[in-house]
């Protein structure tokens, strides 16, 4: 077995020369320059799909469990199942093939955005069932509190039902946003330079498949371990004492 070779991450990109430090100047790169780039964008995507998911799936979980709307509820219910039960990669393949030959104006859309909106979507159904499963979870009382008081529907959701259930979803919420990380590594199906893209390009390139392998793995824990520790301390600083969160489909009141 031949040694490691972890000197390639100091690597000139077009050269293939050592460079001092790991980091060239512009506009030249190491292949370290090259990785912490590729991070950039899967943070990018991540990010950007995870606040897409947490406002779509806001929508359809509170849409969910309006009363009185069988209308709503089924729409709430068809996204959930459609969203659900299509592969990711398929459903990103849509949105960078198929979307832009159907909707007006969509090829001039930036790919990335195409792929946000993907995996928003997708991660949507998910964050609308906890939602839905939060809210059920509380007692009717609290319903019944805010109707006591007046309050339109619009209003006992706002300041009622909702600051009550993110809280309590917080837990399954952190799995969510370590997961949309981990499920960011399918846009290098459609060529956006992230993480897992470097890893194929950089591997072959280098022929250090396994060095390139472990570093872009050690990336990928790490960024599960910030998001962790980040939603941990959101979730310590909102917990409601008491009360357990839900695990997705779980009925309630």
């Amino acid at each position: 077995m031949s040694s490691w070779d972890w000197q390639v991450y100091c690597r000139d990109t077009v050269s293939g020369e050592q460079v001092a430090g790991c980091f060239a100047a512009a506009p030249d790169q190491t292949y370290l320059q090259w990785m912490l780039h590729a991070w950039g964008w899967t943070i990018t995507v991540s990010l950007g799909g995870l606040a897409v998911a947490l406002v779509v799936g806001s929508i359809i979980g509170v849409l969910r469990t309006l009363p009185n709307s069988p209308g709503w509820v089924r729409f709430g219910n068809a996204w959930v199942e459609f969203f659900r039960n299509i592969p990711l990669l398929v459903q990103i393949f849509i949105w960078y093939y198929v979307v832009p030959d159907l909707v007006p104006g969509a090829d001039s859309v930036s790919p990335t955005l195409l792929v946000i909106a993907g995996l928003g979507l997708f991660t949507s159904a998910r964050v609308a069932e906890q939602l839905r499963s939060g809210i059920q979870t509380l007692p009717k009382g609290q319903r019944y509190a805010g109707m006591a008081l007046g309050f339109t529907t619009a209003q006992y959701y706002r300041y009622v039902l909702l600051p009550m259930a993110y809280r309590i979803i917080l837990p399954p919420l952190t799995s969510e946003s370590m997961n949309i990380f981990k499920n960011s590594a399918v846009a290098f199906a459609v060529s956006i330079p992230e993480l897992t893209q470097f890893y194929l390009q950089a591997g072959e390139e280098t022929g250090a498949q396994s060095e390139i392998f472990l570093g872009v793995l050690a990336v990928y824990i790490l960024s599960a371990m910030l998001v962790n520790r980040v939603m941990s301390f959101i979730e310590r600083r909102l917990r409601v004492p008491g009360m357990v969160a839900p695990t997705a489909g779980a009925g309630g009141h």
